[in-house]
């Protein structure tokens, strides 16, 4: 098991661990931008979130949530349901940008296609 991302450890592609190094490491985690993204919906219980990020395996899920927990993006509420903290708000503010940018993106693409966006898995 590697160590959760943070500012200031050394993360992939940065020796110091540069804020944004660690935060496009933590995010490139497979499944944690999509927790994120459930997750500001508001607070669910564990088999609610694996059941909206397409039936992910529950180790995987519980690892992901265990990071993401470490990083001050998610808690663990009373009622044992998980919720977005207030930096956990604010990444999924700031991935709004990308969000639309990722759409227009599609759109080009779909346009330069002749109306069909790419098959999906393709560069899989």
């Amino acid at each position: 098991m590697t160590a959760t991302p943070a500012p200031g450890r050394p993360v992939r592609g940065s020796t110091t661990g540069r804020p944004i190094m660690a935060a496009l490491d933590l995010f490139g985690r497979r499944w944690s931008l999509r927790i994120v993204w459930e997750l500001h919906q508001g607070p669910t219980g564990f088999r609610p979130l694996q059941q909206r990020c397409d039936g992910m395996s529950s180790s995987v899920l519980r690892q992901r949530l265990v990071e993401l927990t470490e990083a001050g993006l998610v808690t663990q509420q009373d009622d044992s349901s998980y919720s977005l903290t207030a930096l956990g708000e604010d990444a999924h503010h700031a991935l709004g940008p990308l969000a639309r940018w990722a759409e227009n993106w599609a759109d080009t693409l779909a346009g330069q296609a002749g109306g069909h966006p790419p098959p999906a898995g393709q560069g899989d």
